[in-house]
């Protein structure tokens, strides 16, 4: 067995891709600290008894779990930092007001998202607790749009839906639990036929509502067409008006999907997932999620986005490379000073060692500090 070989969609970072995930984070924070948003740092082990609150099954089968050699409890290794941050919020804060938060740290997967994906993404985000109204909703999604801009991403849409349309025709239906879920499932996968199998039991308006959900997804257009197709319930109603206002704030592309229930049992109204050229899938997922708090024993209306800094970076057309310069090793008080200085200017200078001349051309310096008349200087080298 090679010792060097890690498991699979577990893998190293080299040099290259960190730069360009270490500027992106570091861009990315601080946009979030010109909202306001105050960086919090949770551990990465936690009992799963707080771990998993709220969050629903799915977490639970993504998390590696371990005991506890002090307490003999069983731990798990965080899988998303969204719920920490919310017991963060709802039982270290306890602040009255609105709170705006955000982290930046790495999460491990037992199986990876996709055929692709990593099982340890670096995960970025940003939360607001203690709003309840459409205005956070707002500035969230504003904040994302942001983020994407600062990372300088092309293509950018934002697909927005609202798991309180599907909530409220499952219940006005009176539809099981297992029915429920089901329904979940084929909505999902927008499965017309096998949507059309499990609704044929229901009264017919309940059945005729639920099959257009797979139906009604594209532009902001979506909307309207979802007024007229689905049935009047209050429910349904504010969760339109709240995509409507959404809509109207949306600079860039918008679309909307009623049959996105992703984290339905974790989310409470809007959801919403943000696209770029370059990348396959979603490049950041959010919502709003009032109930999580609850269970630390403060009910917080909370809604926030997080993005995996490592598909930030593949989408990315930021250019992170600076050529550093190779300065010879000896010791001149006047070279010793130059290269005090340009550090300080946030220059990369590196010592050129003895006798690694035949391997120079690994350090990737494009510049060079050379002694002229006795004066050293910065020089473009080939």
């Amino acid at each position: 067995m090679r010792k060097w070989l890690l498991p699979e969609h577990v893998e190293d970072i080299l040099p290259p891709e960190a730069s360009r995930i270490e500027a992106l984070r570091a861009r990315v924070l601080a946009v979030f600290r010109s909202y306001g948003y105050e960086l919090v740092i949770p551990p990465m082990l936690e009992f799963i008894d707080s771990l998993f609150t709220g969050t629903g099954q799915d977490l639970d089968l993504r998390t590696f779990k371990l005991i506890d050699q002090v307490s003999g409890r069983t731990m798990g290794v965080r899988a998303d930092m969204t719920p920490q941050v919310a017991r963060v919020d709802a039982h270290l804060l306890n602040r009255v007001g609105v709170t705006r938060l955000c982290y930046c740290a790495s999460v491990l997967h037992t199986r990876p998202r996709t055929m692709t994906a990593t099982r340890e993404p670096l995960q970025i985000g940003a939360e607001i607790y203690g709003h309840a109204g459409v205005e956070s909703d707002i500035e969230i999604q504003r904040l994302l749009r942001a983020t994407l801009a600062a990372a300088q991403l092309h293509g950018v849409r934002l697909d927005v839906g609202h798991v309180g349309v599907f909530r409220a025709l499952v219940h006005s239906a009176g539809v099981g639990r297992e029915l429920e879920l089901d329904l979940l499932e084929v909505l999902q996968h927008k499965d017309q036929p096998g949507l059309a199998h499990l609704v044929a039991n229901l009264d017919a308006d309940s059945a005729h509502a639920l099959q257009a959900l797979a139906e009604l997804y594209g532009g902001a257009e979506v909307i309207e067409a979802a007024a007229r197709r689905l049935p009047q319930l209050p429910e349904i109603t504010a969760a339109l008006e709240v995509l409507r206002r959404l809509a109207r704030d949306s600079e860039g592309g918008f679309g909307v999907d009623l049959a996105d229930l992703r984290g339905y049992d974790y989310h409470s109204g809007v959801v919403f997932a943000a696209y770029a050229h370059g990348l396959p899938g979603a490049v950041a997922l959010g919502g709003r999620y009032d109930e999580v708090g609850s269970a630390f024993g403060r009910a917080r209306p909370a809604t926030g986005f997080s993005i995996d800094l490592r598909d930030l970076a593949q989408a990315s057309s930021l250019v992170t490379q600076r050529h550093a310069i190779l300065a010879p090793y000896g010791d001149d008080e006047a070279l010793a000073q130059m290269v005090a200085e340009l550090r300080a200017r946030g220059e990369v200078v590196i010592e050129d060692l003895p006798g690694h001349a035949d391997t120079v051309q690994e350090l990737g310096c494009g510049r060079a500090l050379i002694c002229r008349s006795g004066k050293w200087q910065v020089e473009v080298v080939r």
